[in-house]
């Protein structure tokens, strides 16, 4: 289709056999008048297409009666014709393309002129800072110069005047007839370094020092990266340590003092309930005058107290280490009466919960309606649920249960001793398809749960959670954990034959009593009694059906 004759190109194609005798020829030739072989092929390819429509156009034009028979000449001339029309075009259409090019080039320098004025208007601005910043370090570094140079005088006439003094002692022992001891020389040489010592500058390892024993360093040092402490405690320690050093600054821990701890636990107390629970927080010190002028309801006492607790924790570490002389975030007195009291679900409100609509992007209703109906069915707490693996679902002397045990591949243990126990599964769990959330190689029994950036699994949960509760207008007095406290009640309430030991081994309490058999034998509690307790659990207004997969 192309051929290059010197340095330019030519267009070629074969004229089909029933055309050739209208046309006079065997084949078409045209030059593409281009040495570029790109541009030569699109050429090439449009008068390829154009060429093809002039050979179906001459085969219509010699089988189509028409009132003047055409001859050859006519056709070629037809041809000729149409060939010139699509150079026309190309033409044409190649200028429109150059223009256009050339209007988009004209834009980017008008684009590029005004960037290099707003870089020029920039480098105006910063000279004079520049100036101004050379200026007074060339002033900085003279002055240093200055002080080096006086210090080095000082110290070489110094030293001079002891050599003198020396020399006079000397002269004046020889001539008495008495030899100096080597103690006077001792002393004078001690007193000769003294001297110096004192006409060098301060060295910097004491304040080298104080810089890396500032409180955020020694929170690093013996709480964060101490892997013995809990999810909970490195974020409460995250928590108080951030709330500390907005407020006074990341402080040299010698320098908190019984002062610095009181002001601390006077701004605590003036901080308003909400701060630190929506993304547009504001600062601490303007937070507790919103709260004084607003007369918003404020933190409680034991929130102070569990701050000043993380503390007192972290230097009582420090005093063991002699870094500091004494304790001051101990001996502080907290009022911690409870502001709200907890208490339980009651059947409209539980009633009013069944129709709630469930609405969070990352947790589906299905892992909603599942965790409500194990927290009411077996008194869990919202930790102990988030944590449940699969592997944790047993059968134990023929009844299914949950086996609430520590996980130290996840960094997860219950909240004391007490708390690692088995729980049988309640019928109604099982009726309403708890079992469903099995699943093989699956990990944890509710894997659409995420973890916060401090390792908590749930915290998203529990916020949600609270967002619906208030949305359904429900009493601050109810929570998530109000479903244990529930559970508690109607069990202590049940006119039934099992012990409040049993009781208190299903919700993973401390015995009642500290008996010895208490102590020694509540592990052999036969799995069957548990059961029995759990289903004594009847909430008769409670319908929330777990969704189908």
């Amino acid at each position: 289709m192309l051929r290059i004759v010197g340095s330019q190109y030519y267009f070629r194609r074969s004229v089909p056999l029933d055309l050739r005798p209208w046309l006079s020829r065997g084949e078409v030739s045209h030059p593409l008048k281009t040495s570029s072989k790109l541009l030569a092929r699109q050429k090439a390819a449009l008068l390829y297409a154009k060429t093809g429509q002039c050979f179906v156009e001459i085969r219509r034009m010699t089988t189509e009666p028409t009132r003047k028979a055409l001859t050859a000449t006519d056709i070629i001339l037809f041809y000729e014709q149409f060939v010139k029309d699509w150079e026309n075009y190309h033409n044409v259409r190649l200028q429109e393309e150059e223009t256009k090019h050339k209007v988009e080039m004209a834009q980017q320098a008008l684009q590029m002129a005004a960037y290099m004025q707003q870089v020029d208007n920039f480098l105006d601005i910063i000279a004079g800072h520049f100036e101004q910043t050379d200026a007074f370090l060339n002033g900085l570094k003279q002055t240093q110069a200055v002080s080096t140079a006086v210090t080095k005088t000082r110290e070489a006439m110094l030293r001079d005047e002891i050599t003198g003094l020396r020399k006079l002692v000397v002269d004046i022992k020889a001539s008495s007839g008495t030899v100096t001891s080597v103690s006077s020389l001792s002393v004078l040489e001690e007193q000769e370094d003294a001297a110096v010592q004192i006409l060098l500058p301060p060295t910097p390892a004491r304040r080298k020092n104080t810089q890396t024993q500032t409180i955020s360093a020694m929170a690093q040092r013996f709480v964060l990266n101490d892997e013995s402490k809990s999810a909970d405690t490195i974020k409460g320690t995250k928590t108080t340590l951030d709330l500390f050093i907005e407020a006074f600054g990341d402080l040299p821990v010698s320098q908190v003092t019984g002062t610095t701890a009181g002001d601390f636990h006077d701004l605590l107390l003036g901080l308003p309930a909400t701060h630190g629970k929506s993304k547009n927080r504001l600062p601490i010190r303007k937070a507790v005058e919103a709260a004084k002028e607003q007369g918003l309801e404020t933190v409680s006492g034991k929130t102070v107290k569990n701050h000043f607790s993380r503390l007192s924790s972290l230097w009582s570490t420090l005093v063991q280490r002699e870094i500091v002389p004494k304790n001051p975030w101990m001996q502080w007195s907290f009022n911690t009466a409870k502001k709200t009291e907890r208490r339980c679900w009651t059947d409209e409100e539980m009633a009013l919960l069944t129709q709630a609509q469930w609405e969070h992007r990352g947790i589906p209703r299905r892992t909603y309606a599942g965790m409500v109906n194990v927290a009411l069915y077996t008194g869990l707490r919202l930790g102990e649920i988030c944590n449940l693996r699969c592997q944790d679902i047993e059968n134990v002397q023929g009844v299914a249960c949950f086996h609430i045990r520590p996980h130290p591949e996840d960094d997860w243990s219950p909240k004391s001793a007490a708390g690692t126990r088995l729980v049988p599964i309640h019928s109604q769990l099982i009726k309403a398809g708890i079992m469903s959330f099995l699943k093989p190689g699956q990990h944890f029994l509710f894997p659409d749960l995420p973890t916060s950036s401090e390792g908590v699994r749930g915290a998203a949960f529990g916020q949600a959670f609270s967002k619906l509760k208030t949305k359904l207008d429900l009493p601050a007095e109810i929570t998530f954990h109000s479903f244990r406290h529930t559970v508690s009640t109607k069990l202590r309430n049940q006119n039934a034959s099992f012990r409040e030991l049993w009781i208190d081994r299903v919700l993973g309490h401390e015995a009642s009593h500290r008996s010895q058999g208490t102590m020694n034998y509540t592990s052999s509690i036969d799995v069957q009694n548990l059961k029995s307790v759990i289903e004594a659990l009847k909430f008769p207004t409670f319908r929330l059906d777990i969704p189908e997969i």
